[in-house]
């Protein structure tokens, strides 16, 4: 198992609501290696706060996240974002890359924090990142010179650029077109099977989640899975 997810809560909180708004209540998830999962569900039931808790980004109320056999509970900060750099990527709906950066160089970005990382081996595993994802011609342009498809892409190789257990997916192809999305998505997948790496996305897009091997939609704060949302659909 690569992740388990026990009894996770969490709640905010504001002078409106003095008792807090609870997201999520005492949640389970159990996710193996190379898994592929979507969840679904309506906005504001809490699909990007869980993503967050699962990325480390933030942190439950109450409850246990088990990653490989570790317990995150005890973890600082300074430890959760170098678990963060060596074990996840985040693929976002917006690409967030530098524009003053090339394409090649935002690919390279995460590297950085880590000097191990940085020499020919990993060169030569952006390049094969650049050419896997189709974007060998435009590697040495900025992302102001790209489409919206191949800035998602750059996102995609960024994320792997690390060599991550696994990814996480916000909405990844909620600010492309038709075609892009597709293609995003077809990649997502094939990666998943040629990688080995384990997928997680938030989805508001049924062609998306149905490429996804287990669907999940939030419910009142907890996940429930159903076979049902590949052949009836499920509300956005």
């Amino acid at each position: 198992m690569l992740l388990k997810l026990n009894q996770i809560s969490k709640s905010y909180f504001s002078g409106k609501i003095p008792k807090g708004r609870v997201i999520l209540d005492q949640l389970d998830l159990e996710v193996n290696s190379g898994e592929r999962i979507a969840i679904v569900g309506p906005s504001g039931s809490g699909k990007t706060t869980l993503l967050n808790l699962i990325g480390t980004l933030d942190r439950p109320d109450s409850g246990e996240m088990v990653f490989e056999n570790q317990k995150l509970s005890g973890f600082t900060d300074q430890q959760l974002a170098q678990f963060r750099n060596e074990k996840i990527g985040f693929v976002f709906q917006l690409h967030h890359l530098l524009p003053q950066l090339t394409l090649f160089e935002n690919i390279l970005l995460p590297t950085l924090t880590d000097k191990k990382l940085q020499g020919k081996e990993t060169i030569e595993h952006a390049q094969k990142l650049i050419n896997r994802m189709g974007l060998a011609e435009v590697a040495h342009q900025k992302p102001s010179e790209l489409s919206g498809g191949e800035c998602q892409r750059t996102a995609v190789a960024r994320a792997l650029i690390n060599r991550p257990g696994l990814i996480l997916a916000d909405e990844p192809t909620g600010a492309l077109d038709q075609k892009s999305s597709g293609i995003l998505a077809d990649l997502l997948v094939e990666l998943n099977k040629e990688e080995g790496v384990t997928l997680i996305v938030v989805t508001h897009s049924m062609d998306l989640a149905k490429k996804m091997e287990r669907i999940y939609r939030i419910e009142n704060g907890k996940l429930k899975e159903s076979s049902e949302l590949r052949v009836a659909g499920f509300e956005s």
